[in-house]
């Protein structure tokens, strides 16, 4: 009798348990759906609304094609940036002991805790007219602010931390006993690196660089603080959306906000499809 109470127990336990499997999974899928799929299919259904024509219309305007032009650049320059940056950072945190290495820690985080647009002041009240560097690069003729090199640095500011931040955790549990054998074996540095780091830290650098370039494409706030929106000049697409959407021209909005939707997508994709490579490999 004793023991059929516990399969009995155990059996309501198991159901309970299922039940709240199912009710989680529910609200996950529902939250999922509301929040993400039913807006990218309305960006996607507003941006045909007007037919084939008026979508190629819009995306082959000139000042689409230059914002996108602007926002690959962005987005190609910041990642070499802070891809070679994260590399540094990483490396210097988890190998070496030194003063200071806490704060270094905590300025890496400074973009996760302000938001974009006191960065984007902070670039202006720095290399602006009010600015202390504006002297200096007035002198020799360089503009920052209002022009392509604001926009960089903006874009570099706002996505430093995230390939330094995938790196330090694997990095840290990876320890440094290989690279401590390799140099006793006498190898160098660059091979060390190569042969020995290279190998354990590889999706975690190629995860950081995907969510480093998903970033920087869909950055609006620093950005939009630092362009001064000058159309075909200094507008990226994010900036180019709005400005359509501002001015009532709904259906270009969402044409231009497609090809985000669509370049996210691909993203979203490389990064599964990273995460199942990682995984495959930590299980071999």
């Amino acid at each position: 009798m004793s023991q059929t109470n516990k399969a009995i127990q155990q059996k309501s336990t198991n159901s309970n348990a299922k039940g709240v499997k199912v009710l989680l999974i529910s609200l996950g899928v529902i939250f999922i759906f509301i929040m993400l799929v039913i807006p990218m299919i309305a960006v996607i259904t507003y941006a045909f609304q007007d037919g084939l024509k008026a979508y190629q219309e819009a995306i082959f305007d000139p000042y689409t094609i230059k914002a996108l032009q602007l926002t690959l650049l962005a987005t190609v320059t910041a990642v070499a940036i802070n891809t070679v940056f994260g590399l540094f950072a990483a490396w210097t945190i988890t190998k070496f002991k030194f003063r200071g290495k806490q704060l270094l820690t905590t300025l890496i985080d400074i973009p996760f805790a302000i938001s974009p647009v006191i960065a984007g002041l902070v670039l202006v009240l720095t290399f602006g007219k009010i600015g202390w560097a504006y002297d200096f690069l007035n002198a020799y003729d360089i503009k920052i602010v209002f022009a392509v090199p604001g926009i960089i640095l903006a874009t570099v500011f706002v996505t430093f931390p995230f390939i330094s931040r995938e790196l330090i955790p694997v990095l840290s549990a990876q320890g440094t006993d290989e690279e401590e054998a390799a140099a006793l074996m006498g190898a160098g540095g660059f091979n060390i690196f190569r042969k020995v780091t290279l190998p354990h830290i590889k999706w975690a650098l190629l995860y950081g660089i995907v969510l480093c370039t998903a970033r920087a494409m869909g950055e609006f706030g620093a950005v939009s603080v630092i362009s001064g929106h000058l159309r075909g000049k200094t507008n990226t697409l994010p900036l180019h959306v709005e400005i359509l959407y501002n001015d009532f021209q709904l259906t270009s909005a969402f044409a231009v906000a497609s090809i985000l939707v669509i370049l996210a997508v691909i993203i979203l994709i490389l990064r599964n499809l990273i995460e199942y490579k990682a995984k495959k490999a930590g299980e071999k």
